[in-house]
């Protein structure tokens, strides 16, 4: 049979620029994404996955083969909630710790499918509309709040800048590409940073114009923000100013809004 649908089948893997557990990690699958199989090796898959077309080398053994018909009923309605200790239950009985964001396949009277393998699920997911978004914005992304920096990162335990914006938006029901120049081409122009609402979405670019950093604004007076560990700092019309090292380190481009 043709492999060409997959979902990921551990809690969090790594998805590389190249086949190759050497290559860079360009982002990660958590547990629950559905991914289309595009091209494979003996070791490696080239996937891209449902939630936000973005392509990348996995491990095969890291996913779960899928059907087609299994792939064209991905739900990410049902999430794991911003929580320290999430965990699924096996049917060995062993468990599985699950990271804020992941996703919950078919989650239905308490369990959830992964192909035919059925999971307990030992906490009280967290349910989003994508048609019609909601939720705190602001309280999601405090939760990542000291949260290390990780280039390519997704969880608690390592994220990125766009990472953050992708996961809190998420549990929000808000789908958001994965890099920060995706996102920033998404949403509606707000004009001036005097003019942002807290949950707005701030671009920042390099001295060639590139979009390179983004984050959250708190208010039009500060803005959290992965930048060696997810922190808040001041901001103003020029950019973000890093009280540590009293210098700016970004500067604003563009502020967009989502909600």
């Amino acid at each position: 049979m043709e492999v060409t649908h997959a979902i990921c089948r551990v809690s969090i893997a790594p998805l590389r620029s190249e086949a190759s557990d050497r290559a860079e990690i360009v982002s990660q699958l958590l547990f629950g994404d559905y991914v289309q199989v595009l091209q494979k090796t003996e070791k490696w898959f080239r996937v891209q996955t449902a939630f936000d077309e973005y392509q990348g080398w996995v491990d095969f053994k890291q996913l779960a083969v899928i059907s087609e018909a299994e792939y064209q009923m991905a739900s990410t309605d049902y999430l794991v909630p911003a929580a320290v200790h999430s965990t699924l239950k096996a049917a060995d009985g062993t468990n599985y710790y699950l990271a804020t964001g992941s996703s919950l396949p078919l989650f239905s009277d308490g369990n959830c499918y992964l192909g035919k393998e059925r999971f307990e699920v030992n906490f009280l997911p967290a349910k989003v509309n994508y048609t019609r978004p909601e939720g705190d914005i602001l309280q999601q992304a405090l939760f990542f709040l000291n949260a290390p920096y990780l280039w390519g990162g997704r969880t608690l335990f390592g994220i990125d800048c766009s990472g953050l914006v992708q996961i809190v938006f998420k549990m929000a029901g808000i789908k958001l590409k994965r890099d920060a120049s995706q996102q920033a081409l998404e949403g509606t122009t707000v004009d001036f940073l005097a003019a942002a609402q807290p949950g707005d979405v701030a671009f920042f670019d390099n001295d060639e114009g590139r979009i390179t950093h983004v984050g959250i604004l708190l208010s039009n007076k500060e803005i959290i923000h992965a930048s060696g560990k997810v922190r808040i700092d001041p901001i103003d019309d020029q950019g973000i100013f890093n009280k540590e090292l009293k210098r700016y380190t970004h500067n604003l481009r563009i502020i967009k809004r989502f909600l």
